[in-house]
């Protein structure tokens, strides 16, 4: 405070929102900074780059980009000292209580607080072995403790009675003041490095030295934001939070802490694509730091260059993360403005990797788009929001147990912020993806929001009837490709399977039943409809509304292996199939191509 040694007379006089005031004419420099740039940016630039092509409009078009940074900086800068000054008044709030509770009980008893911060207090009686007896006065002084215990020998005069009270009270007296001054040293210590180099030149290191900057705030204010966050709260109550926050607050959030409500669900779409583009360099960078996984950091380079490139639809970047196999929310069109939402939930092998952006993203692509052409007013997501399983493991029900809360959770969300009053939701599953939404659909209360539900290449769902998954028989739709070995997964019950699959050159375990069964050939065709997980989807007894899909090339006579287990979304490979998703999620099941169940 400007060399100032604090003292506990100023802290309980001081004024937070003279911090937060000063903090508040920070934010309209940045704000208007904002603004400018833009205006540069869309306006002077663009117009100059349009109709102009001359040396001249080249020199007038690098200042131009030059003034840009330099409204770039102020903005960011003037944001991390508006950033600051909210955390230090935020932070000085509970010294500066603690501090009014102990003054407001030094004066209930009568006892003195001076100028160090020393508690004086009067004289007393204390009873004694011997009777009554008066002690004097005196003065406890903060952490500097008085032996409180009783004497070993009558002749000993006891302590004051008061002086435990006066002591406890200077020892939270200094408590609060070293608190609040360890604040406010944290707190200068970044406001200092807020300082921009002399001169109107802000170059690529200076931009840099604004990331640091952040980081640094980040580090000093990030308490006050994170714990601001309801994180324990149903999606809908975080979305009146969020909806309720001035939007200087939001911005804060979303340039200072893009990580704590990028993955948020409940916030809505447009604040969690920004605030994940925003944080997605960042944890590149950490990654490279620490020597992170190679595979994600290109899967997420990759990322990052899709969106840096138009889209049809626009992508949007709902969640991002390093947890466990990778994390990776992507929707194709704006699920907040959009009537018919699909999500789809991949299943074995999918981790973020190469694959995962080149193949599994394009599935969602490709299924925006089919709706799209059904109804304009259509977006899909693919969500990568937990860890399938990757080799052997496909067989355990632990992933889609972990998965389950969390893509329902991530459901709720899309309901919370969707615009239309009764927007129309569609879970997919694909692969193990189907068990994981099986698994959804068994929780308490069902998959929130969801109208249809898409079984694709299923091993089974954990449920034995359509109507188990609390949407009704007639809204819940399944695509088998005959050709797809996964679909053909024999019960765990049917022993001899996996000898078979080893005698055919499968591996052993779930996929090498599958690839037995295939070559005996299909389990339902002898008159056995239980799958893996459960009763085969395609299947009469299970009851879903069955629709047309290319059968696929044979696993063996056509040495196709598992490609018909992987085109249910690819129009170049099966445009019936993907035709059929499309119609479901734009909202037109009635346009589907039934098939026969098994």
């Amino acid at each position: 405070m400007n060399g100032t040694i604090l003292t506990w007379r100023i802290l309980r006089d001081l004024k937070p929102a003279a911090f937060e005031g000063a903090g508040d004419t920070w934010h309209a420099v940045s704000s208007r900074s904002g603004a400018d740039r833009a205006l540069v940016d869309r306006l002077m630039a663009a117009r100059l780059r349009e109709t102009q092509r001359s040396e001249s409009a080249g020199a007038a078009l690098a200042r131009l980009h030059r003034l840009s940074r330099n409204y770039q900086y102020l903005h960011t800068e003037c944001g991390l000292v508006r950033t600051a000054l909210n955390g230090l008044a935020a932070d000085l709030a509970e010294p500066q209580r603690q501090l009014r509770l102990a003054l407001d009980e030094a004066a209930d008893l009568r006892f003195t607080v001076h100028d160090d911060g020393s508690v004086g207090y009067p004289p007393g009686t204390a009873p004694t072995l011997t009777g009554p007896r008066d002690t004097p006065g005196g003065r406890a002084r903060g952490d500097a403790r008085l032996p409180l215990d009783a004497p070993d020998s009558p002749s000993v005069a006891p302590l004051n009675p008061h002086a435990e009270r006066a002591q406890s009270i200077a020892d939270r007296i200094a408590r609060a003041v070293r608190a609040a001054a360890e604040i406010d040293a944290r707190y200068a210590a970044t406001l200092n490095r807020l300082r921009a180099a002399e001169g109107l030149d802000v170059t690529a290191a200076t931009l840099a030295d604004a990331a640091r900057d952040t980081a640094g705030v980040r580090a000093t204010a990030g308490r006050h934001l994170a714990q601001e966050v309801p994180h324990n709260a149903s999606p809908a109550a975080r979305k009146a939070w969020w909806d309720a926050l001035p939007e200087e607050q939001r911005r804060e959030y979303l340039d200072i802490a893009p990580d704590l409500v990028g993955g948020l669900d409940g916030i809505p779409a447009t604040a969690r694509d920004e605030a994940n583009r925003r944080y997605l360099p960042l944890l590149i960078a950490e990654l490279e730091r620490r020597g992170g996984s190679e595979t994600e950091l290109e899967a997420l380079r990759m990322i990052q260059d899709r969106l840096g490139r138009p889209s049809n639809p626009p992508m949007y970047l709902l969640a991002v993360s390093d947890e466990g196999n990778g994390r990776a929310v992507i929707s194709y069109g704006d699920p907040d403005s959009s009537r018919n939402v699909s999500a789809y939930v991949p299943g074995l092998g999918t981790r973020l990797n190469a694959d995962f952006v080149e193949d599994t993203m394009k599935r969602a692509q490709d299924t925006a788009l089919g709706a799209r052409r059904v109804d304009p007013s259509s977006a899909s997501i693919i969500w990568l929001g937990y860890d399938a399983p990757q080799h052997a493991d496909v067989a355990t029900h632990g992933d889609a147990e972990r998965g389950a809360p969390a893509y329902n959770h991530f459901m709720a969300g899309l309901e919370a912020t969707n615009s239309h009053a009764d927007p129309h939701l569609t879970a997919i599953g694909h692969s193990y993806g189907s068990f994981t939404v099986g698994t959804a659909a068994k929780q308490p209360g069902g998959i929130p929001g969801v109208d249809d539900v898409i079984l694709l290449g299923s091993p089974g769902v954990g449920v034995d009837r359509a109507d188990d998954l609390g949407v009704g028989r007639e809204h819940v739709f399944v695509g088998s490709a005959d050709n797809d070995p996964v679909t053909h997964l024999p019960s765990a019950q049917q022993s001899g399977a996996g000898a078979v699959g080893a005698l055919a050159g499968a591996p052993l375990g779930p996929l090498g039943m599958a690839a037995g069964a295939y070559v005996l050939g299909d389990a339902a065709d002898q008159g056995d409809d239980d799958l893996y997980y459960g009763k085969d989807p395609a299947s009469a007894a299970f009851g879903a509304q069955r629709f047309k899909v290319d059968p696929g090339p044979h696993a063996v006579l056509e040495a196709g292996g598992f490609a018909a287990h992987s085109q249910y979304f690819t129009p170049k490979k099966d445009q019936v199939s993907a035709d059929n998703i499309a119609a479901i999620v734009g909202g037109r099941p009635q346009d589907v191509t039934r098939e026969e169940y098994r």
